[in-house]
């Protein structure tokens, strides 16, 4: 059973902890995710990405926002306490590539919207460390709800902090300075965006006329995180894909949104009257 080592607020309804996992720890790459329960007798399974990890403490972090009951159960527990389950590193890890030559270096831009920064955290770590030169692209509603500030900043050469309201760093959405920087004489040689899916989406089209390689994380429409439910089904290219198990990372270009959106509010309804949205992907992660 996995031990709370940490937990911190970092907003109304964000929380990051800091879990004991020294094997997934020591074996997890950047866009691989996480399953775990709450309580042996009544906790659910829910997929949550792993937003960074310490192999030589042994632990992995991570971000989740309150938006049902088994996201408000988790958030209720406290350092010293332990988690019924905890399985991973599961997903296909995030294809990492050094883009640089003998005369540059490679470039990869990230987009992180609202809390879909926490697992593009790890994403940008991966593509510095292979040598690229990296730039991050954060958009939140409000300054209240940029998270990861100083950990992206440690992880890229360039942060760009975008919000709704032009509370903090510019007043924009992300695909101003994405369609920006591809615009620039040496344009990126990867996006990787993070977020919302109507984000993603236009994330997607801004970089589109560019010829840009784009990749999505569909994370957020992931529910039992096995491929057994089908919940996940998305279109990618005329071909029907299961974000859990072939993914949760696909060409942007390729993806459905139209279809990933409708199926991402397939329950909304039920979940509605029941109050069961529980988990951080499905609405929590990547939620603007």
């Amino acid at each position: 059973m996995a031990r709370i080592l940490e937990k911190t607020r970092l907003s109304e309804s964000v929380y990051r902890m800091k879990l004991e996992a020294p094997l997934i720890a020591k074996g997890r790459k950047a866009g691989q995710f996480i399953i775990l329960r709450t309580d042996a007798e009544w906790g659910e399974r829910i997929p949550l990405t792993i937003a960074d990890a310490d192999p030589a403490r042994g632990s992995i972090d991570i971000v989740f926002q309150t938006v049902g009951v088994t996201t408000k159960r988790l958030s209720a527990m406290e350092v010293g306490d332990r988690l019924a389950d905890l399985t991973g590193p599961l997903g296909r890890p995030t294809e990492i590539t050094d883009y640089g030559t003998a005369s540059r270096r490679g470039w990869v831009v990230v987009v992180g919207g609202g809390i879909g920064v926490a697992p593009a955290h790890p994403i940008a770590q991966a593509f510095k460390a292979a040598g690229n030169r990296v730039t991050v692209i954060m958009g939140a509603r409000t300054r209240e709800l940029v998270i990861m500030e100083d950990e992206m900043r440690r992880a890229a050469d360039e942060v760009i902090i975008v919000t709704d309201d032009g509370s903090y760093g510019r007043k924009a959405l992300v695909t101003a300075p994405l369609a920006e920087c591809c615009e620039r004489a040496e344009r990126p040689d990867e996006v990787v965006v993070v977020g919302p899916p109507v984000m993603m989406k236009f994330a997607a089209a801004a970089t589109k006329p560019f010829g840009v390689k784009t990749i999505a994380s569909l994370n957020s429409i992931m529910i039992d995180g096995t491929g057994m439910c089908g919940g996940c089904r998305v279109t990618v290219g005329g071909e029907t894909k299961f974000v859990c198990v072939d993914g949760p990372e696909f060409d942007a270009h390729q993806v459905d949104f139209d279809g990933f959106i409708r199926r991402g509010g397939t329950f909304r309804r039920e979940e509605a009257a029941h109050k069961c949205r529980s988990g951080l992907f499905g609405g929590g992660e990547g939620s603007k």
